[in-house]
């Protein structure tokens, strides 16, 4: 009797504690339960850090919790990457990287403390930031067959900026040389505000350029952008082609997406992925980034995980092409 008693009481005692203890552990299952710490590898300012905090404050409100932005620039972005990387897997860190931490940077061969494919948990693309090919007004050339031919016509007598080798900027010219069989000579500044200042005064002829920079001297006619690098038409310069569509498969256009550390529960994966790409798919949020000169786009995060791989294998044969080195990006 004793015992029946006992086991009885200890069933209702049990009992008792898993409902006193419900609450809680749907607490702990329920997510987002905490703020959220989003890194910027990048300084205030910016499309990155702009984009980042239009998409933080979507999923704050959407989730009812705080998202921090923690901007943490350096060492080429890849500070701010190897910090995600290494942070916990719980969904509570967040990042929005970008293709020059991703891709550019290991495949230019620079050494990361991460692997671009096996130290995150691909979240989606969040926006696509093209670059156009632009031109000094004084150059003869309106299309970029005219810029070809004219520099076939010119061997290495035309010149090209960019912000520094080993820039997605520098790329785009590189990959531009080789698909289409011209000799046009790299010069590299310390940062793009040199070389759009002598693009502009016609010290060089030719740059990729990032959209929001070169809107405002296309409107004054000292600059000319002939093509855009995506492989179609974008909203903000509409009456750019494609490159691609004199030369298939060029494609020369950074992005930003969010990703987790690698080992983040799948389902919290899915359930960040299907909340950003709800908020980019409201028209008034993508036309504020459409200001910035970056393009919304989505991705599952299997889609995110495919451009990463294609993309490291894309730019490592431009830079093996060209010949571009660490040593010669620095």
């Amino acid at each position: 009797m004793k015992r029946s008693r006992l086991t009885a009481v200890a069933a209702v005692l049990g009992i008792l504690s898993g409902i006193a203890l419900a609450p809680f552990a749907q607490a702990q299952d329920r997510y987002p339960s905490k703020p959220i710490r989003l890194i910027v590898p990048y300084p205030p300012g910016g499309s990155v850090d702009f984009t980042a905090r239009e998409v933080a404050q979507k999923l704050a409100d959407a989730w009812q919790v705080q998202v921090v932005i923690d901007n943490r620039a350096g060492a080429g972005a890849t500070l701010g990457h190897d910090l995600a990387a290494k942070a916990t897997p719980d969904g509570y860190t967040l990042l929005l990287g970008t293709s020059a931490g991703l891709v550019v940077g290991p495949a230019l061969g620079i050494k990361v403390p991460y692997d671009s494919l096996k130290d995150f948990a691909p979240v989606g693309l969040a926006v696509y930031a093209p670059f156009a090919l632009t031109l000094n007004a004084a150059v003869p050339a309106n299309s970029t067959r005219e810029f070809i031919d004219l520099a076939k016509a010119n061997p290495g007598k035309l010149n090209f900026a960019s912000p520094g080798t080993g820039t997605p900027n520098h790329l785009g010219g590189e990959l531009l040389k080789a698909l289409a069989g011209i000799d046009i000579v790299h010069v590299p500044y310390k940062g793009g505000g040199p070389a759009l200042t002598d693009l502009i005064s016609g010290q060089t002829q030719m740059m990729f350029s990032g959209v929001p920079q070169i809107l405002p001297h296309i409107k004054t006619g000292r600059l000319k952008a002939i093509a855009i690098g995506h492989p179609t038409r974008i909203r903000s310069l509409p009456d750019a082609p494609p490159v691609a569509d004199v030369l298939p498969g060029f494609n020369n256009t950074s992005w930003y997406g969010l990703l987790a550390p690698a080992g983040t529960p799948t389902a919290i994966v899915n359930q960040i992925n299907a909340a950003m790409n709800r908020a980019l798919a409201v028209p008034e949020f993508g036309q504020r980034l459409l200001l910035q000169g970056v393009e919304v786009t989505t991705s599952t995060p299997a889609g995110m995980h495919e451009m990463i791989r294609s993309e490291l294998a894309r730019w490592r044969k431009v830079i093996k092409d060209a010949g571009i080195s660490v040593e010669s990006a620095r």
